[in-house]
């Protein structure tokens, strides 16, 4: 066995440096969400879907309706209020508001639009008009 002496005096980086930062109640209104979630839109013959990433948000906190041609998908999440007597060194949870609106054709059928919400995924479904389908079987007489 090989005793290997100690060194107390070695300058380490300090590796709570980041978890007992104290941050101000201001860095924490700025915590809030900086940018929109990221949206992935697929095409597929017989309409598009819209895939967007909303991590932490509740179907319940998620809005969408149309307005004229748009889509508008928005929500808002408020911070959680912190218990008594604890006291948070870092805050990175966010919360706030977002809103995306996209721009629908003239082919979408706005009547048959669904939407499913599930595990922070939203997945919008936008079918297209009978006339617009990208291909149609025809039969032959």
């Amino acid at each position: 066995m090989t005793l290997t002496r100690w060194n107390n005096n070695l300058e380490l980086p300090d590796l709570f440096e980041n978890l007992f930062n104290h941050t101000s109640k201001e860095q924490m209104r700025q915590n809030r969400y900086q940018c929109a979630p990221s949206t992935n839109i697929i095409e597929k013959n017989d309409g598009f879907e819209l895939h967007m990433a909303v991590p932490g948000i509740q179907k319940k906190d998620v809005k969408i309706n149309i307005e004229k041609n748009r889509l508008n998908i928005t929500s808002e999440k408020e911070a959680e209020k912190e218990a008594e007597g604890v006291k948070l060194t870092r805050r990175e949870f966010v919360s706030g508001t977002f809103r995306r609106s996209f721009t629908l054709p003239d082919t979408i059928d706005t009547e048959k639009i669904k939407a499913d919400f599930k595990n922070g995924i939203l997945k919008v479904s936008l079918p297209k008009m009978e006339e617009t389908r990208i291909s149609k079987e025809i039969s032959i007489a």
